[in-house]
């Protein structure tokens, strides 16, 4: 349910946007630049509000805003109106409303966190990846003001519900426990979270190799797939070649996250997050030789790899390495990057092609950074599993 506000289901809506408001393709750029980083700015306070009021309420707060949001647009006739607009669906659908699903899930698992993120990335990617083909007809069905309101009716119908009914913040409120296992010893269990605190986390090494990993992963990832028919079109590729490239991206996304997430129980995510960064440099270096045929989808799977396995390790890796007692806000903070880098992707390699006169003179500068990201990943020491702070 946070299509609405990402960017596979606004892409839809954009050309109507600028043909009934009047407004550029650059005017309306700006506007989800702008709101796209403001929204960001909000996600340390959504972080820190699950920690203190439990992931239930924050969903229904979310989810009200969201949909809230959703329809207000309707009403939208200029382009200050559509950037408030797009800051409020960016911080409630792309940021705050993904953020605490998968905090959820979180506390209730431990020995199988990985693999239970994973299904709940693959899942989330796959209706996301759905959702252009459905608006794009929802929108020349009715109109996109009308899609618009249809889709916030939409999330609150379904988010309300889960939140106030469908989901317990943690096991302990049902009388269950982590991974659904009751401990050896009950009278020395405890329900008590533990954990850094989000100061302690922002000490460690650690915690900026996730966080640089992810915005790295979200900056370049994103960069690719905005300019992909322009970037395949100078390849070699016809545009409906180019846009059928996304199909082995989401493949490649949906196989390896759970992969991915399933070898985060068995593994420390140092590797997990090395193999992330590598392959996303292959991938990079990959679109220098892509033709059309075998090697364009061999670019799509390798891309949609990287993808898979940076969405398990920032939702795994994060809990595994600084508890759950403050994931909120270390998330909410991490989260922050992450979404900011992403705003910047397409500026950046908009800019290097500029620069260079072509897209492949320029990705080889663009692959130094995960490969630098990786090597850090090797050397900085992981953290202590015992908090030092709670």
């Amino acid at each position: 349910m946070t299509a609405p506000g990402q960017t596979h289901g606004i892409s839809v809506i954009i050309d109507p946007l600028m043909a009934d408001l009047e407004i550029s393709r650059t005017q309306i750029s700006t506007a989800y630049l702008i709101g796209t980083l403001v929204g960001a700015c909000a996600m340390p306070m959504v972080g820190r509000a699950i920690d203190t009021y439990g992931p239930r309420l924050v969903m229904a707060a979310v989810g009200a805003v969201f949909g809230g949001v959703l329809l207000a647009l309707t009403t939208v006739s200029g382009i200050v109106g559509l950037t408030v607009g797009f800051v409020g669906i960016r911080m409630a659908g792309q940021g705050a409303l993904s953020l605490v699903a998968t905090t959820t899930v979180a506390y209730w698992f431990e020995r199988r966190r990985g693999f239970a993120l994973g299904i709940v990335g693959a899942v989330g990617t796959a209706g996301i990846s759905l959702t252009p083909v459905l608006f794009e007809r929802l929108v020349s069905a009715t109109g996109w003001r009308e899609a618009w309101a249809i889709q916030g009716l939409a999330v609150w119908a379904i988010v309300l519900p889960i939140a106030l009914w469908g989901i317990r913040n943690r096991p302990a409120d049902v009388g269950q426990h982590i991974d659904g296992t009751p401990p050896r010893d009950p009278a020395t269990a405890t329900d008590a979270l533990t954990g850094w605190t989000l100061r302690a986390a922002l000490r460690t090494g650690m915690f900026w190799v996730i966080v640089t990993c992810m915005a790295t992963g979200s900056m370049l990832g994103t960069g690719l797939s905005f300019h992909q028919i322009d970037l395949l079109g100078e390849r070699g590729l016809s545009a409906t070649e180019a846009a059928a490239n996304f199909l082995p991206q989401t493949a490649a996304v949906l196989v390896i996250t759970l992969g991915a997430g399933a070898l985060l129980d068995r593994l420390s995510p140092k590797v997990v997050l090395c193999g992330a960064m590598l392959t996303l440099a292959a991938g990079v270096l990959a679109a220098m030789y892509v033709t059309p045929g075998w090697s364009a989808l061999a670019y799509g799977l390798i891309l949609g790899s990287s993808g898979g396995m940076m969405r398990a390790v920032e939702s795994a890796a994060v809990p595994r390495y600084f508890g759950t007692a403050h994931l909120g806000a270390i998330r909410g903070c991490a989260h922050t990057a992450v979404i900011g880098a992403s705003a910047l992707g397409p500026l950046a390699v908009s800019v290097g092609y500029d620069l260079s006169g072509g897209y492949t003179t320029a990705l080889p500068f663009f692959a130094a950074l995960p490969l630098l990201v990786a090597v850090a990943a090797l050397l900085v020491r992981a953290p202590r599993p015992a908090a030092p702070e709670i």
